[in-house]
């Protein structure tokens, strides 16, 4: 049966908090996201830890190996690795998870994110207009008809699922609050929903390493320098022409390490700075500067 809930709202001296509480249930209602303005745009925004709803890579770890802690640094500059972040406030128009799956392109996180909430077996309860037609999202109407949500051109945005989700940028809208509770509420009440937040930032960092390693030459690069190569990419930070000077060293691995953390710092500072500090406490506790990629495995192997 489809969740339901009842909104509400709390002025605060730093803005408006939206909140949801499930109708028919007695637990609390909990935070959507607070309201806030950016470049023009009304969204919403949703940076709150709980700390039982943070990412740790040892609790995914035994099914994934070294890529748990590897993606880790990602994650905390992201969100805190909180599976809960939520963002309706940019053109993206609707961003979600540990990792921030963004819903504006085609065939991107947020939507291979999105292919697998829908075959969990509580995704009627949460988007019940919501389909899976031959892999791709659909809307079902009260007619029975299915429209593609998702846009099957690269070039394209997912505008159709955008709107879904979150239909206008210059207010905070009904089907913005809906959506945006779904998601908080199920992530904060569904390990599956979590599970697959990970499983999906790892299976897509595999995917980007192996092309990565085309790219840069990354065979046999040491662990720590391909981390910061596949975060900078992750938030696009730097054009990858920065990224092949950086690593234009005479193989002088230390300096290529540094100057690619100097990618970005003018506008970036307090994300990179959060990057080496978690980086370092890696290497410190013998996690991460052991390894070597290797192409030929598409995994990271002993130095």
């Amino acid at each position: 049966m489809a969740i339901n809930f009842t909104f509400s709202t709390r002025a605060t001296d730093r803005g408006l908090e939206h909140y949801a509480q499930v109708q028919g249930n007695a637990a609390p209602r909990f935070l959507i996201g607070k309201q806030t303005n950016y470049l023009g745009n009304t969204g919403l925004f949703n940076i709150s830890i709980n700390t039982a709803l943070q990412y740790r890579a040892a609790d995914y770890a035994a099914q994934h190996g070294f890529w748990a802690h590897f993606i880790a640094p990602t994650a905390k500059c992201e969100s805190e690795g909180s599976f809960f972040c939520l963002n309706t406030y940019d053109r993206a128009q609707f961003t979600f998870g540990f990792m921030q799956y963004a819903a504006h392109v085609a065939g991107g996180d947020f939507v291979i994110f999105l292919q697998k909430l829908l075959q969990l077996p509580d995704a009627s309860d949460y988007f019940p207009r919501l389909r899976l037609e031959n892999g791709l999202i659909h809307y079902q109407n009260t007619n029975g008809v299915l429209g593609l949500l998702e846009s099957t051109d690269p070039q394209t945005d997912n505008q159709k699922l955008m709107d879904y989700l979150n239909p206008h940028l210059d207010e905070v809208e009904n089907q913005e609050l809906i959506c945006a509770a779904r998601m908080v509420h199920w992530a904060t009440n569904s390990a599956a929903h979590r599970k697959i937040q990970v499983d999906t930032a790892i299976e897509l960092f595999k995917k980007d390493m192996n092309r990565y390693a085309h790219e840069y030459n990354l065979n046999g690069m040491p662990d720590k320098i391909c981390l910061i190569i596949c975060d900078i990419r992750h938030q696009g930070r730097a054009r990858s022409s920065a990224i092949i000077n950086a690593l234009n060293t005479n193989s002088n691995l230390d300096r290529a390490y540094n100057r690619l953390f100097n990618l970005g710092e003018t506008h970036y500072s307090g994300r990179i700075r959060t990057l080496r500090t978690a980086v370092a406490q890696l290497v410190a506790n013998g996690t991460l500067g052991i390894k070597k990629y290797s192409s030929a495995t598409n995994d990271f192997v002993p130095i």
